[in-house]
C-alpha cells in the first residue's frame, strides 16, 4: 500500500511539474510579456531585448530569454519569507510584470504596496495621453524627420493647465564634446544610449514652438484611464532601462510605440518598423489602430509672428521695427486698432528675437515690460486673427519609402528600364501635404537599371540628399542650404562613368514655397571615381524654380554648372525639368528631361511611376 501511495505521490508531483513548465512555456511567449521585456524575434529563430542595460534584466539571460527572465521573476516576486523586504522591493521595481503576472497565474498574490510609485502616481494624476508631434527640424540630424513624445493629461487639467502636465521623452544622451558630424554619424550606428525623462510640458513646447520655431500637433489618445495607469507603471519601469539610440530605427518615435502598446493586450505597434521609424509613419500607425483624436495645432513662435507681419502694411512693420529695436511710438494718423497692432506687433518681435539669438535678459526684459506698459493703455482686443490650421496634418501625408519603376530614352547610348529605392523621406517634387514646404530629406536613395542591349548598371545611390530653402521675408532674414553625398553617372562619348561625390551649398530663396519659389546656391564638391580618376574639387553654383501649380501638380526647373580643380574638363553641368503628377497620397507619376555636360552631353527623357509606402 504505502507503495502505491508512494508512486501515485511521484506521479501527483511529476504531472504538476510538467503542467507547471507549460504554464511558464506558454505564458514566456505570451505577447504581452514579450511587450515588457522589449523582445523581438532573432533571425535564427530566438529572442533578444532591445533593451541594452543589464539592471532591466533579474536573470544573467535575461536579454536573450524570456523563458529564464519570466522564471526568475516569478520567483523574485515569491521569494524567500525570510527576506520579505527584498521581494517587496523587486515587485515594487517591476509594478508592470507584477500586475500582470497577477492576472495569469492563480496564487495569494498581495496587493502592491510602493510608497514612492504611490507618490509618483499622485504627483503625475494620470487621465489621458497625449502623443505631442513637432515638425522636422532642419539644423539637426536627429529632428530632421520630426519628433514624437507623450503629454500626461492629468485629472484636473483644463486647456489652460495643460502646459503643467508632465510630458515623457526618449532621446539620446550624446557626448558633449561630439560636433555635428560625428553627432549625425554615432546616431545612425547606435552608439548614444537613449533614455526616458519626465519633465514638465511647458520645457519642451518652449523648446520647440520658441526655440527652434517648429509645429506642434497634439493627438489625444483613445485610451481609458486603466489603460494609462499599465503604460506609467511599465514607464516605472524603465527608469533602469538604457537602449542604444538609432537615428533611423530605434529612435523617440518607436521607444514611444512600445511603450504605449502595453495598455492592451492585444496592441502590437512597432512589429511593422523593421528599418526605419519615421515620427510621421508612426503617428499613422496610431491612426490605423483608431487611438487617434483630432489633432489640436500649436503654431511655432515663427509661424505667428510671420501670419502677423501679413496683416500689416509696410509703413506700420517698418515702426514696429524701430519701436522693437528701442525707438519711439509713431502715431502718425494711425487708428488705435493700428496701433495696437503695432504694439503687439513690436513685443512679439522682440521677444523672438530674445529667444532665437539668446539676447540678454538684463536688456532686453526692461523694453519688453515697457511695451507691454504701453500696451496696457488700450482696452481693445488683438487686432490680429490666428494663424490658419494646415490642410493636412503630418501623418495625413504620403508614405516616409517609394519604389519606383522608370523608363529611360537617352540621345546617345542605350535606353534603360530602372528600379528604385527610397527609405527615407520627402523630396521637393513629392507632394506637400503633411510635409514643410520647401524642406527635402531624401535617405538612402539607391536606383539600379537593365539596358536594352542587356548590361546591368547602378544609376545612383544617394546616401543623403537634404535642402532646406527658407525664403526671405518682410521679418526673416534666413538662408538657404544643401547637402548631397554618394554616387551617380555623368556622361562620357556614348556611355555614362560613375563618380563618387560630395557636394554642399548655402545661399538665398525667394517667393512663397506653398506657390513658386527659387534659389541660388554657392556650392563646393569633391568627386571621385571612373569619371576623374583622381579627387577633385569644384566651385559653382545651383539655381532653381519650384512651382507648385496645386495639390496634384508641380513642376521644378533645376540648373548646375561646376567648375573643377586640376581635372580633365574645366567644367561639368547639368539642367533638369521635371513634373510630378499625384494621382494620389501614395501614388504619382513623375516626368524628367534633362541634359548633363561633362566630357561630352547627354540628353535623356524619364517616366516613372512612384509609389510610396
Amino acid at each position: 500500500m504505502k507503495k502505491i501511495l508512494f508512486v501515485l505521490l511521484i506521479a501527483l508531483f511529476s504531472a504538476y511539474s510538467n503542467a507547471k513548465s507549460i504554464e511558464i512555456n506558454t505564458l514566456a511567449t505570451d505577447p504581452y510579456w514579450l511587450k515588457l521585456g522589449h523582445y523581438r524575434p532573432t533571425t535564427l529563430g530566438g529572442w533578444k531585448s532591445e533593451v541594452d542595460s543589464v539592471k532591466f534584466f533579474l536573470s544573467p539571460k535575461g536579454k536573450v530569454s524570456p523563458r529564464d527572465e519570466l522564471n526568475t521573476t516569478i520567483n523574485a516576486f515569491n521569494g524567500d519569507n525570510s527576506l520579505p523586504q527584498q521581494t517587496q522591493q523587486t515587485r515594487c521595481q517591476f509594478p508592470a510584470r507584477y500586475t500582470w503576472l497577477k492576472t495569469k497565474i492563480k496564487n495569494n498574490w498581495p496587493e502592491l504596496n510602493c510608497p514612492d510609485l504611490q507618490t509618483w502616481q499622485k504627483i503625475i494624476n494620470p487621465k489621458g495621453v497625449t502623443l505631442v508631434f513637432p515638425t522636422a527640424f532642419m539644423n539637426s540630424p536627429s529632428s530632421m524627420f520630426g519628433h514624437t513624445l507623450l503629454r500626461i493629461d492629468a485629472k484636473d487639467q483644463t486647456r489652460h493647465k495643460e502646459l503643467l502636465a508632465f510630458a515623457v521623452n526618449f532621446a539620446a544622451e550624446p557626448d558633449g564634446s561630439d560636433n555635428a558630424a560625428m553627432y549625425a554619424l554615432k546616431g545612425l550606428i547606435g552608439s548614444y544610449p537613449g533614455k526616458f525623462s519626465l519633465m514638465p510640458y511647458y520645457k519642451k513646447v518652449r523648446e520647440y514652438n520658441d526655440l527652434e520655431s517648429r509645429d506642434i500637433w497634439e493627438y489625444k489618445l483613445n485610451l481609458s484611464e486603466e489603460q494609462v495607469k499599465l503604460i506609467l507603471l511599465h514607464l516605472w519601469e524603465l527608469q533602469l532601462a538604457t537602449f542604444d539610440y538609432f537615428f533611423i530605427d530605434e529612435n523617440c518615435s518607436y521607444q514611444l510605440l512600445a511603450l504605449l502598446q502595453l495598455a492592451k493586450n492585444d496592441l502590437n505597434l512597432t512589429s511593422s518598423f523593421d528599418l526605419q521609424a519615421i515620427p510621421s509613419d508612426t503617428v499613422a500607425v496610431l491612426r490605423n489602430n483608431n487611438l487617434l483624436q483630432t489633432p489640436n495645432y500649436r503654431p511655432a513662435f515663427g509661424t505667428k509672428l510671420y501670419h502677423y507681419s501679413t496683416q500689416m502694411t509696410d509703413e506700420q512693420l517698418s515702426d514696429a521695427r524701430a519701436l522693437m529695436q528701442g525707438g519711439s511710438l509713431n502715431t502718425r494718423n494711425y487708428s488705435e486698432s493700428q496701433l495696437v497692432a503695432i504694439l503687439e506687433m513690436a513685443y512679439e518681435w522682440l521677444n523672438f528675437e530674445f529667444y532665437d539669438k539668446n539676447l540678454n535678459r538684463e536688456e532686453i526684459a526692461p523694453r519688453l515690460a515697457k511695451l507691454l506698459l504701453m500696451r496696457s493703455k488700450y482696452k481693445i482686443a488683438s487686432p490680429f486673427t490666428k494663424p490658419n490650421r494646415p490642410a493636412a496634418s503630418p501623418e495625413q501625408g504620403h508614405g516616409s519609402s517609394k519604389i519606383t519603376l522608370a523608363r529611360t530614352h537617352y540621345n546617345q547610348q542605350s535606353d534603360l528600364t530602372s528600379f528604385a529605392y527610397r527609405l527615407a523621406y520627402h523630396d521637393l517634387l513629392d507632394t506637400s501635404a503633411g510635409f514643410i514646404p520647401g524642406a527635402q530629406i531624401s535617405f538612402f536613395d539607391i536606383e539600379g537599371a537593365i539596358k536594352d542591349n542587356g548590361n546591368t548598371q547602378l544609376e545612383h545611390f544617394y546616401l543623403l540628399d537634404a535642402m532646406s530653402l527658407a525664403p526671405d521675408n518682410r521679418i526673416f532674414d534666413s538662408w538657404s542650404w544643401n547637402l548631397k553625398m554618394g554616387f551617380d553617372r555623368q556622361p562620357n562619348n556614348d556611355f555614362q562613368q560613375g563618380r563618387w561625390f560630395t557636394k554642399g551649398g548655402y545661399g538665398k530663396s525667394i517667393g512663397n514655397p506653398n506657390t513658386l519659389h527659387g534659389y541660388l546656391l554657392a556650392q563646393v564638391e569633391f568627386n571621385n571615381g571612373d569619371i576623374t580618376d583622381k579627387l577633385t574639387t569644384g566651385f559653382g553654383t545651383e539655381a532653381g524654380v519650384i512651382w507648385q501649380i496645386n495639390n496634384s501638380h508641380k513642376l521644378a526647373l533645376t540648373t548646375n554648372i561646376m567648375w573643377l580643380v586640376d581635372a580633365d574638363v574645366d567644367n561639368h553641368a547639368d539642367l533638369t525639368l521635371k513634373w510630378n503628377y499625384a494621382l494620389s497620397r501614395n501614388l504619382s507619376i513623375r516626368t524628367e528631361l534633362k541634359n548633363q555636360r561633362w566630357y561630352t552631353s547627354s540628353t535623356s527623357a524619364k517616366l516613372a511611376i512612384q509609389y510610396y509606402f
